[in-house]
């Protein structure tokens, strides 16, 4: 096998409910390609598993350079020792139990690592943008749900069942009595959350013409007072539970990511307002920053998460290409009968 150094490159693969993104990534976290399809979610998971497959392939195939491995960063709960999911939302039928890792491997050819998508937007970041040079970072995706990961050392920590940073589902003052989606009640994803900022401003009695957030934060810039509360809430709780993360695991920084970091002072503030308050004095001074990446975050995460194995297998005297006993069960990637969105 061929040393990391010999093959520069490694293709990372973001698959989310609505698009899939992928692209040609240097050990150096840059991307050089990229590509991106809808998710054609309706047509079911295997077609989701071909598409992209499909878009690894053509990026491998139209790339100067070898390339080493893949890397996906995958939406559901991921176990990635096993490189499965574990479970998924309605958002894509039946991705619940798919063996990603497995049957990409075999249709490419190439080692494959898999994980959740926040964790490797979390690895992106932690190592190549907002947390470069930092041994520890705290990273806090706050857009649809709430999620996240702590990265050592450039690794996230995946637990003992491989589904740590559901940050969403710790406990909040903010959210008592409110339902969640994972069946409890009180989580902070249902006060925090970009959807849980709309349904507060409806249960605070806002009118109809806030169709999604979006259109709250546009409504409070021009003074609304419902809109304003439902977003100091969400930040607020959002920043309380922050700093009691920051109590516990004492990182050298938080990065905030998601759909809600992108926004105005009108949630920032609440932010920092909320760490403050719970936040000891010994690490309120940790910073508080927005993501560096965009988009990019999780296809270079996912992308190191590919030379990682290499390097492991490398250690392991593992041949490169380690096939499957799922071979065969993906159509080839580089056919014309892939299925999914082209």
């Amino acid at each position: 096998m061929s040393s990391a150094d010999e093959r520069p490159l490694a293709v990372g693969i973001d698959i989310g409910g609505t698009k899939t993104a992928a692209g040609l990534v240097t050990m150096r976290g840059e991307v050089r390609r990229r590509a991106e399809v809808p998710t054609p979610a309706a047509d079911g998971a295997e077609a989701v598993l071909a598409t992209a497959a499909r878009l690894a392939a053509e990026l491998v195939d139209g790339s100067a350079d070898p390339v080493s491995a893949i890397g996906i960063g995958a939406a559901g709960v991921i176990d990635p020792r096993r490189r499965l999911v574990l479970s998924a939302t309605d958002t894509l039928p039946g991705w619940s139990g798919m063996r990603v890792g497995d049957r990409v491997e075999t249709a490419l050819g190439l080692p494959v690592a898999v994980d959740n998508d926040v964790r490797a937007h979390a690895v992106g970041e932690a190592r190549f943008g907002a947390g470069r040079g930092l041994s520890s970072a705290l990273v806090i995706a706050a857009g649809t749900g709430v999620g996240g990961a702590l990265v050592l050392d450039g690794h996230p920590q995946q637990g003992a069942t491989g589904i740590a940073g559901h940050f969403g589902h710790i406990p909040s003052v903010e959210a008592q009595g409110l339902p969640c989606t994972c069946g409890r009640s009180g989580h902070l994803e249902v006060i925090a959350s970009g959807p849980a900022v709309l349904a507060a401003y409806r249960r605070a009695g806002g009118g109809g013409e806030a169709g999604d957030t979006r259109a709250v934060f546009e409504l409070a810039e021009g003074g609304d007072p419902a809109a304003l509360a439902a977003i100091r809430t969400a930040g607020r709780a959002l920043g309380g539970a922050i700093g009691g993360l920051v109590n516990a695991l004492d990182p050298e920084v938080v990065i905030v990511t998601g759909g809600l970091s992108h926004t105005s002072a009108l949630w920032w503030g609440p932010l920092r307002d909320g760490f403050g308050e719970e936040a000891i004095d010994l690490v309120r001074s940790c910073p508080l920053t927005p993501a560096a990446l965009g988009a990019d975050a999780a296809i270079i995460g996912a992308a190191a998460l590919a030379f990682d194995l290499v390097a492991e297998r490398m250690r392991s005297g593992i041949p490169s290409s380690a096939g499957s006993a799922d071979r065969g069960i993906l159509p080839d990637p580089r056919s014309r009968n892939l299925g999914g969105s082209a």
